[in-house]
């Protein structure tokens, strides 16, 4: 049975997170040569090329493959060592999230926390991305994962992904054309609300909220009873639903930041660590298996006439 070295996991990782050989070089601290001969041992080891350099450099179909399991493999190495080789870590952290994400990669990414660091207590509340900043700025909180407009966001580098927003409607739904599109909505003052209202006002489309709640839960049941339409973060979306983008006459909608707020001269040890290992697992957060993945199978019938 072969092993597969740690180093050149990494390597074969952090050329595709950066986008290049020299990128990860640098990153690691070695040549490009040295880089380009650790995936020839990769290649070599697993009989497969890994990246096609035709027309730029990408993934192959079993590079896709590996680099799924490579980042969980090294997610877990990391863990471990974390665990074992640093001193042991105990407080409690106050953690405020969106509530999109009460049941997506979070309340994983939560549990490995909690297991890699027993003694941290985690004191974790979910609301809609307003709220959360607000009660940041009144000291509620120690880190806030936070969602905020694509442009003009306040978010420093390393903190943030961009995401896309989608139409999402329960596969039976249909809408007649000659009245105002339902909408299944969170509160005033959350992002969502507010592309979604504004794509629909910009492309002249009619519509009335039928039904607001705060809960994902809320929105969710909501969709699922047919009641109307709303949007969510591609990531978030459960393959119960279909998604819709800019299919049937619906607008295309703006995309989103989501990244984390927190004072860097206030954190504690404990709280240090969680965004640390937040941080990480919000960049590859479509590499966690969730039964939130997005159903291959769309509906493309749901703004037909009855």
């Amino acid at each position: 049975m072969k092993n597969l070295p740690m180093d050149l996991l990494r390597t074969f990782t952090t050329i595709n997170d950066h986008g290049g050989f020299t990128q990860a070089g640098e990153l690691l601290g070695r040549s490009q040569p040295a880089i380009s001969l650790q995936v020839k041992r990769l290649e070599e080891l697993l009989d497969t090329q890994l990246f096609n350099r035709v027309g730029g450099l990408k993934l192959t179909e079993d590079g896709h493959l590996l680099y799924s399991s490579a980042r969980k493999i090294l997610d877990m190495n990391d863990a471990i060592v974390s665990q074992l080789s640093s001193p042991s870590v105990s407080g409690i952290v106050r953690l405020g999230t969106p509530n999109d994400f009460e049941a997506s990669f979070i309340p994983v990414l939560l549990s490995q926390f909690c297991k890699a660091h027993p003694d941290v207590t985690l004191d974790v509340t979910s609301d809609i991305s307003v709220n959360l900043r607000e009660s940041y700025k009144k000291g509620s909180y120690d880190i806030v994962m936070s969602m905020d407009e694509y442009q003009g966001h306040q978010f420093a580098e390393s903190d943030y992904i961009v995401e896309d927003l989608s139409w999402i409607a329960d596969p039976s739904f249909n809408l007649n054309k000659g009245q105002p599109i339902p909408l299944v909505l969170y509160p005033e003052g959350c992002l969502y609300r507010k592309h979604i209202t504004q794509a629909l006002n910009k492309a002249g489309i009619p519509w009335r909220v039928l039904y607001c709640s705060s809960s994902l839960l809320g929105i969710q049941s909501a969709i699922k009873a047919g009641l109307g339409i709303s949007a969510l973060v591609l990531n978030t979306i459960p393959e119960i639903f279909q998604t819709e983008q800019t299919n049937n006459h619906l607008p295309e909608l703006e995309k989103v930041t989501i990244g984390f707020n927190y004072d860097s001269n206030s954190l504690s040890p404990a709280a240090t660590l969680l965004l640390d290992f937040l941080r990480r697992g919000l960049k590859h957060s479509t590499d966690y298996p969730s039964s939130l993945q997005i159903s291959s199978a769309t509906n493309n019938s749901f703004l037909s006439s009855r």
